[in-house]
């Protein structure tokens, strides 16, 4: 057999489901890339005779798939430190939204810069996750509310794959919040998106899925549904900001719609989660958000784990409620705050995550015909990658086989 590279003196943390076998583990392993592909995987000495390759030791170290960070909102302007302020003296963030601040202030720092200083943010933004082992990274838009805003967000958002060795899928969240030449004016802007936007950035190639934010602070539910139809129509995957601060329904709708993902969940009802494991709809959880707005419901984790949902865990690095540029935080968080294991932490920021993008069956594992996306660390077992704070660094990257 040809290799391109081999990579052996390892442990393989594989995620593939086995269940007797946490973490998918191999010791003493070796793997095979060619073409940008794993073409062979397992135990060094089942291995067959390579010929051709670049030999990498592994030093004992563990090599994982690399971190699929499947909700973020790194493209924006300005900053939001002084609403930090306000919520550590009392107030909420409904409360810093009905007042004009929230995403509005954010929209409109992201009107007024300009390309360059938006895509230079946003580069550092996502070198920050990159340095950690990210190696795909869904961004949304959201932040601009209007045609040329939004579509400038979504072109510096594929950009940055010219600058770093990564994977990139787009969102586009127009149904973020209303913009303020839409005040009191909700299904003006609903249309506004379904004929006017949508269509143009379909036309582009600019939008893998399209998001809304379906919440008492946010849109309704036929909001939702109108958007969801006209994505649906042209060819567009569905997601949700869904059941965050409140219960609306929105999970149940993106099962409906047989959407990628909902998330948050904070308020999903657990009558709802058999209908998400049925329709193959991935729960994000983003405990940053969670830990940032100080709020107490977790996601029922419970039964989600008890029917067996796909549960990813995402950065949401956004400035309002998640201003982190730390995957491997959030996996912390995740444990911490929500209860997670270790395994389901990591699970939920590889195999899951690439199914909240659409991407199982490519993504999120160790496997053979799989991208050769892998992340070589210097750690004893891989709950350590959860277990502690800013304490890790992959040793090396490989994204699509090559060593980024």
């Amino acid at each position: 057999m040809h290799a391109d590279w081999l990579i052996e003196n390892i442990n393989l943390a594989t995620l593939q489901d086995t269940a007797d076998v946490p973490y998918g583990a191999i010791y003493d392993g070796l793997i095979a890339i060619q073409g940008g592909k794993i073409t062979w995987l397992g135990a060094r000495h089942d291995a067959p005779v390579f010929s051709r390759f670049e030999r990498y030791d592994g030093q004992g170290g563990w090599i994982t798939p690399g971190l699929i960070d499947c909700h973020t909102h790194i493209v924006y302007g300005g900053q939001r430190a002084q609403e930090f302020e306000q919520r550590l003296n009392g107030a909420t963030y409904e409360d810093i939204a009905r007042q004009g601040g929230g995403i509005i202030n954010t929209v409109n720092a992201t009107r007024n810069s300009t390309t360059d200083a938006l895509r230079h943010a946003a580069l550092q933004r996502l070198t920050r996750l990159h340095e950690e082992g990210v190696t795909c990274v869904e961004i949304k838009s959201g932040y601009g509310l209007d045609l040329d805003t939004e579509i400038r967000l979504l072109e510096i958002a594929k950009s940055l794959a010219d600058s770093l060795t990564i994977t990139i899928k787009t969102t586009y969240l127009g149904a973020h919040t209303l913009p303020p030449e839409y005040k009191n004016r909700a299904d003006d802007y609903i249309n506004f998106i379904c004929q006017d936007v949508l269509p143009i950035i379909a036309n582009k190639g600019l939008a893998d899925a399209v998001d809304v934010f379906c919440e008492n602070i946010g849109f309704s539910l036929q909001h939702c549904k109108q958007v969801f139809d006209t994505a649906r129509s042209l060819g567009i995957n569905i997601k949700a900001h869904a059941e965050q601060l409140s219960y609306q329904g929105g999970a149940r709708l993106v099962a409906d719609y047989k959407g990628l993902s909902a998330d948050h969940l904070e308020y999903l009802a657990e009558e709802d989660i058999a209908l998400l494991k049925q329709n193959n709809v991935v729960a994000v959880l983003l405990p940053a958000a969670y830990y940032y707005l100080q709020q107490t419901q977790p996601p029922p984790i419970h039964a989600m784990r008890q029917q067996g949902l796909a549960m990813a865990v995402a950065s949401d690095s956004n400035p309002g409620s998640a201003p982190t540029t730390s995957l491997l935080t959030t996996m912390n968080q995740a444990c911490i705050l929500f209860g997670l294991t270790p395994e389901e932490a990591l699970l939920g920021t590889t195999r899951h995550g690439a199914a909240a993008l659409g991407l199982q069956g490519q993504k999120g594992q160790l496997k053979q015909n799989y991208d050769a996306d892998l992340l070589l660390w210097d750690i004893d077992h891989p709950a350590e990658l959860s277990y502690s704070i800013n304490s890790h660094r992959p040793k090396a990257i490989w994204v699509g086989g090559n060593h980024a």
